[in-house]
């Protein structure tokens, strides 16, 4: 089941980091490790840190230019964030993301867990592109955790809660009757309904962005299925030819 988990570092600085964060993917059985735009990435430095069993992972790890890139097959999407507040609502632990991501796992679907860049985090805008948004605690103000030790404890908790399902041979059992929507679906869905609620002015022009994140939100956290996503987006196309069609001289009235 963790074969269809990735972790994804976005904008990486320093590749010991990346090394020693393949060596916790490695502890925990995740196979898939993707980089995104890193700005000096070297192998031979990255190496050391990863070990035997992680340098495996550095043999076949992916990089790619965007964080959409990087993400467009992932059914949910989990980012970390050690700020919390303002846009950044509706975060939760990594104990709680962890049964979530087995639950999608084991319906046959594709897990991203996004880490930021280790001297900002992601930002705003990253953030709009992840499903939930996940917090590790941390005593006082010692919010800041080392990339790989964040990697470690997300993949741990992923891990246990695999184990505890009885899913340690990694397969998911019984047939997947509806598959949940992908990232690169759910994107093309925000789209249109943020040009349809801006179109009927249920939402302002000012900060549609703003606005429409209750609407993500809410939408992640149900679980988009294929055929949901299909149902949504005729309504989009509906409304769409109706507001068209009510602008028109010969439109019905």
């Amino acid at each position: 089941m963790l074969d269809a988990l990735s972790i994804v570092l976005f904008r990486p600085k320093f590749s010991e980091n990346v090394g020693a964060a393949a060596r916790a993917c490695a502890n925990m059985g995740v196979s898939r490790l993707i980089l995104v735009d890193p700005p000096a990435f070297d192998l031979d430095r990255a190496r050391p840190m990863a070990t035997s069993k992680g340098g495996l992972l550095l043999d076949t790890l992916e990089i790619v230019p965007t964080l959409s890139e990087a993400v467009a097959g992932a059914t949910v999407v989990y980012g970390t964030t050690a700020r919390l507040g303002g846009w950044r609502t509706g975060v939760i632990t990594p104990e709680q993301a962890a049964p979530e991501a087995c639950r999608a796992l084991a319906d046959g679907g594709k897990v991203a867990v996004v880490f930021g860049p280790e001297d900002a985090g992601l930002s705003n805008r990253e953030t709009q592109l992840c499903s939930r948004l996940v917090n590790i605690p941390t005593a006082g103000e010692a919010t800041s955790l080392n990339l790989a030790q964040a990697v470690l404890l997300l993949c741990y908790e992923i891990f246990k809660a695999a184990h505890a399902k009885g899913d340690a041979d990694g397969r998911a059992a019984g047939p997947t009757p509806s598959r949940a929507a992908t990232h690169a679906e759910r994107e093309a869905l925000f789209a249109a309904l943020r040009r349809t609620l801006l179109d009927i002015d249920f939402i302002k022009p000012d900060n549609p962005d703003y606005w429409m994140l209750p609407v993500r939100r809410f939408i992640e956290r149900v679980g988009l299925k294929r055929q949901e996503f299909n149902l949504l987006m005729g309504v989009c196309r509906q409304i769409d030819w109706a507001v068209g069609r009510g602008g028109r001289k010969d439109g019905p009235r």
